[in-house]
């Protein structure tokens, strides 16, 4: 009975990310279709790119930052949380790393660990504005994060300036290269590249976030309160202390979603530094599941549609198949779970039905019922 039902929930958590990419190709095939183009050829074509090694580098050090800011959001989820704002978190806590990063030198033993904490803190006191208005004022994160994402854009560009932190290296402003001690070792594939030292730190990251979730009294308050706060009040958590230690977790990790670019490649912050991988974050949540393990592959999945689909543009194609792709996913994963959640719910009320009333018909005496009860 227990094998069972761990096979049915197991078929039922991956239905909805098969049903949503399968909905994202044909829809996707669809519209390839209507505009005169192949509709099988443009998937051939970035395939073939997963297979060369260089492309297979680009993918894993991308997925690594969108690793850790999907992170950051599945936090929020399973709090029941809706932090939009890790765009604007990881952004400015890169920039504020990279300020650090140029000014102080210290010996890597203390640089790494200071500009990795400095991150981690801007992040989380960004992130902590919102939870302080929701838990004092009862503003919605939603609309807080939004808000302070537009605050964190402007702040930058104020940053940016040359009289404050800004170097104007011709057209681009950035915030100087930082000290050496502060480059964060990758990991050499020779002529393929390099992959940035900080996956490293994201998969341990991803293992702290399963363990601190499933296996502690901090994972089972934050997962009890996001399930009901009026429930978790009655057991003794505070819900407004989760909401807004929920709140700080997710900003500080959202403030690492920069850092293996920062420390691992460009060394400086400046016009060029990746934008969205917040909100690309969300549709990486989403997709996994709020799993570590399907967050990864969900991570993997984006990294290689944003990098296998720049050949489209040399091959006839426009690569903007691929954040088509990615839309549409997001609207089929929220569907496609809803839809196997439903169907989930009614299969167990009739399994549960069937049982009973089987149990109820067969002619047995008070003992051997209760045992059977038990039994299942």
């Amino acid at each position: 009975m227990k094998n069972t039902f761990d096979k049915e929930r197991l078929l039922l958590g991956a239905a909805g990310p098969v049903i949503a990419l399968v909905t994202s190709v044909v829809l996707t095939s669809i519209v390839l279709v209507l505009s005169g183009k192949s509709p099988i050829e443009p998937y051939t074509i970035m395939f073939t790119q997963a297979t060369y090694s260089d492309v297979q580098v680009l993918i894993i050090n991308q997925a690594a930052m969108y690793y850790l800011a999907a992170l950051a959001v599945a936090i929020g989820f399973r709090m029941n949380l809706f932090n939009i704002g890790v765009d604007g978190q990881y952004r400015l806590a890169a920039m504020v790393a990279a300020i650090v990063g140029a000014k102080v030198a210290l010996p890597a033993a203390l640089q790494l660990p200071m500009l990795i904490i400095v991150a981690m803190l801007t992040g989380a006191m960004w992130a902590g504005i919102a939870g302080i208005l929701k838990v004092t004022r009862g503003v919605s994160e939603v609309v807080a994060t939004i808000m302070l994402n537009s605050i964190a854009s402007g702040l930058i560009g104020y940053l940016y300036l040359p009289e404050i932190f800004g170097v104007q290296v011709g057209n681009n402003k950035t915030t100087g290269t930082m000290h050496e001690s502060g480059w964060f070792p990758g990991i050499n594939m020779g002529a393929s590249g390099e992959i940035y030292g900080f996956v490293v730190i994201a998969a341990l990251l991803g293992v702290v976030y399963w363990f601190v979730l499933n296996r502690t009294r901090f994972g089972f308050d934050l997962r009890a309160t996001g399930s009901s706060e009026s429930a978790a009040a009655a057991s003794g958590v505070d819900a407004k202390r989760m909401v807004l230690t929920a709140m700080l977790v997710s900003g500080g990790l959202a403030g690492l979603a920069g850092m293996p670019l920062l420390l691992g490649e460009a060394h400086t912050y400046s016009l060029t530094f990746p934008t969205t991988i917040g909100f690309t974050g969300i549709t990486i949540a989403l997709l996994g599941r709020n799993s570590p393990v399907g967050i990864a592959f969900a991570s993997l999945l984006i990294a290689w549609l944003d990098k296998a689909s720049q050949q489209l543009d040399f091959e006839g194609y426009d690569k903007e198949i691929a954040t088509i792709m990615q839309g549409i996913i997001v609207i089929a994963v929220v569907v496609s779970y809803e839809s196997v959640r439903v169907w989930g719910q009614r299969r167990q009320q009739r399994r549960v039905g069937i049982e009973l009333g089987t149990a109820l018909a067969r002619p047995t005496d008070t003992n051997d019922l209760k045992k059977e009860v038990a039994a299942r």
